[in-house]
């Protein structure tokens, strides 16, 4: 297969000009002392010591809060250093979506004959968070072929990539579908382009070109000061994509101490490798520390939660990957209704892809990836219980997650107003042809929403790892959950949610040791996104619901969802035509729940689902916006033409999720 995707890709030879031919020069003015002593780090100065993650840590910022504040962030980002980023017309740099990120306009594709973007697009709030997440692979044979001085550029596979970006895309992606070749160590990799040389060691060399930038990058926009006002993670993504099942996965590093070489699925193509090569790569001692997060289960052809080898392995998983993606522009990965699923809840209808791994996707309409239930999280959830009855360790104890998973650097824009698109900007016919911004299947995606004492990377990092953390589909809702059986039923009244959640009960992300008898009460508290002036989209809140899943003594997993808070029946409606809203709703919603089914020897998790009033999806904006009239099909404009697709909806309900509490009969 490998020989063939050569040969298929050598044979491409029409197409787009390159989209890195040109790169953006990035303007390094005022970098200051915080860019030279990442400098040092990457060998630019001896001399200068890099920062000291202890100081960091014990750094206090002026807006403190013992009690925690959310921070909304995005943490799935991708600029040019990604293949598939740059072989869609992207040209800016990760330097460039911090500055997004923090409210400056940037230019994005396409661009004219001069170079010049046609388009322009800006944050209306700026984000208290990001982290830059380009994938590892390909990093050294990009630069490779967009640095003319580097040795391979003007090999064949380079010309064909700047001359036919979109069938090379393809060619060289469909490397990450094949299975690892032994290595003789017992560990295997992924074949190179030949480019890299027999042994790979151009590109390996090559790629830390990009991975100092991504460090530099995320070194120079961190606020230091006690202001504490933004907080910017190296990071970046391993793509691991065996059969065309997305195993990817993000890898965050707590503070600047990071390996020397970003492991990627080539070198590393299991997630077992991939976690011994961090460890080995990290040094612990020196405060180096890391965690991963799965995206996209719904794209995995039900890989992605395979069952754990053995305890051993269960309980690894367990502690390195805390956090699970539930929601970005690739889909909503939450639940399914899919057929044989059995699940009857309506609300798992959102934002679903039609098919179920990448290999799908490229055959569209003809494709076969049926949606399964097990490629979506709340089954995780679901089995997890099931593995830690057997094996002693739950592998899917997640917290929820959300990104956008840009692939233009426009960091955390998930508006559907204002969407530029992430994923399909920049292909096909949208370097020549106005049409909808991206492909109709795909949304803005979400955000991260990180409980903490104060906007710095260890605290931020530190809530990560105990899963105090939620998702939203891209709007700002505050949400609380607390869990214990010694919560007040007064909660909400007695003006002291938050001391008392804490003192009384855990957070969600938070475990529950044995009770004898006393149901555990799950206390929710959502306020909805207030908007301001810029921001006009954001709806009243509809509903709280609460999703518990099971399993009882006879080793039978079950779920329910059952709404606590508000009425999913208060007439909140859309007008389609013209995007206006009408129908109550609330400004904040309050409940403590008890669970009248509790059995204390049954094992189970709570989480919280907060839906919004309906509003306009993305693509009716744009719509409504060209004045596609669908009654008259010859009168549709080029690129207009998903307009008038009915397999989507023309509205959606914006939704938070937080993460769960879990509930195990054994004593702490």
């Amino acid at each position: 297969m490998f020989r063939e995707a050569i040969s298929w890709f050598t044979a491409a030879a029409s197409g787009r000009p390159f989209s890195m031919r040109l790169r953006v020069a990035e303007r390094r003015a005022g970098l200051g002392l915080l860019t030279a002593l990442l400098l040092a780090a990457c060998g630019g100065s001896e001399s200068m010591p890099m920062p000291d993650p202890v100081e960091d840590a014990q750094r206090r910022c002026v807006n403190a809060d013992p009690l925690r504040q959310p921070f909304f962030g995005d943490t799935h980002i991708h600029t040019r250093y990604s293949l598939d980023a740059s072989t869609q017309g992207t040209r800016l740099g990760p330097f460039d979506a911090y500055r997004y990120a923090l409210g400056e306009r940037i230019g994005i594709q396409p661009y004219d004959d001069d170079g010049e973007a046609t388009r322009f697009t800006q944050l209306a709030r700026p984000l208290d968070f990001a982290m830059v997440t380009d994938h590892a692979e390909f990093f050294g044979e990009i630069e490779i072929c967009s640095n003319p001085e580097a040795q391979g550029h003007n090999s064949l596979e380079c010309i064909l990539l700047r001359t036919a970006p979109d069938q090379a895309f393809i060619a060289i992606n469909a490397l990450l579908a094949l299975p690892g070749i032994p290595t003789g160590s017992g560990d295997s990799e992924v074949p190179r382009l030949p480019y890299c040389g027999l042994d790979g060691s151009r590109c390996r060399e090559q790629a830390l070109t990009p991975w100092a930038e991504m460090q530099r990058a995320a070194e120079t926009f961190y606020d230091r000061s006690t202001a504490c006002s933004f907080s910017s993670f190296v990071a970046y993504e391993w793509t691991g994509s065996p059969g065309s099942n997305n195993l990817h996965r993000n890898v965050v590093f707590a503070n600047e101490r990071v390996p020397a070489y970003p492991p990627s699925y080539i070198d590393q193509p299991s997630i077992g490798q991939l976690w011994d090569a961090l460890d080995e790569g990290c040094n612990a001692e020196e405060g180096c520390r890391w965690l991963t997060i799965p995206h996209n289960s719904n794209l995995s052809g039900g890989t992605m939660f395979e069952a754990p080898e053995d305890g051993a392995f269960a309980a690894r998983r367990g502690q390195a990957e805390p956090l699970v993606e539930v929601y970005q522009h690739k889909g909503d990965s939450e639940c399914s209704n899919a057929v044989g699923a059995g699940m009857t809840d309506e609300q798992c209808g959102f934002e679903k892809l039609p098919y179920n791994n990448f290999g799908a996707q490229q055959l569209g309409p003809s494709g076969t990836g049926n949606l399964d239930e097990q490629d979506f999280v709340r089954n995780a959830l679901k089995r997890g219980l099931a593995f830690e009855a057997e094996l002693g360790a739950n592998p899917f104890a997640y917290g929820m997650a959300g990104g956008s998973d840009t692939h233009i650097a426009a960091a955390g824009e998930t508006a559907e107003n204002a969407f530029p698109g992430h994923g399909g900007a920049g292909q096909g016919n949208r370097d020549e042809v106005p049409g909808l911004t991206d492909l109709i299947e795909f949304s803005p995606g979400g955000l991260t929403v990180i409980w903490a004492e104060q906007n710095t990377r260890p605290a931020l990092f530190d809530a990560m790892r105990r899963r105090e953390v939620y998702a939203t589909s891209g709007t700002r809702p505050i949400v609380r959950l607390f869990a214990g059986s010694e919560l007040p039923a007064d909660m909400c009244a007695a003006g002291d949610f938050t001391a008392t959640g804490y003192d009384a009960g855990v957070p969600m992300g938070g475990e529950l040791a044995a009770v004898e008898g006393a149901p555990p009460r799950i206390a929710v508290w959502a306020m909805r996104d207030p908007g301001d002036a810029t921001v006009t989209t954001a709806q009243p809140l509809q509903q709280v619901q609460i999703i518990k899943g099971w399993r009882d003594a006879d080793g039978t997993l079950h779920e329910e969802v059952r709404t606590v808070a508000g009425d999913p029946d208060n007439g909140a409606s859309v007008d389609t035509a013209t995007c206006e809203t009408s129908g109550s709703g609330a400004a904040s919603l309050c409940t403590v729940w008890e669970d009248p089914d509790f059995d204390p020897d049954e094992r189970a998790f709570y989480y919280a689902r907060v839906l919004e009033n309906p509003s306009c999806r993305w693509s009716t904006y744009q719509c409504n916006a060209a004045g596609v009239d669908c009654d008259d099909p010859d009168g549709v404009p080029e690129g207009f033409e998903d307009c008038c697709n009915a397999n989507y909806p023309k509205t959606i309900q914006e939704r938070a999720w937080t993460s769960p509490v879990w509930y195990r009969p054994e004593p702490s």
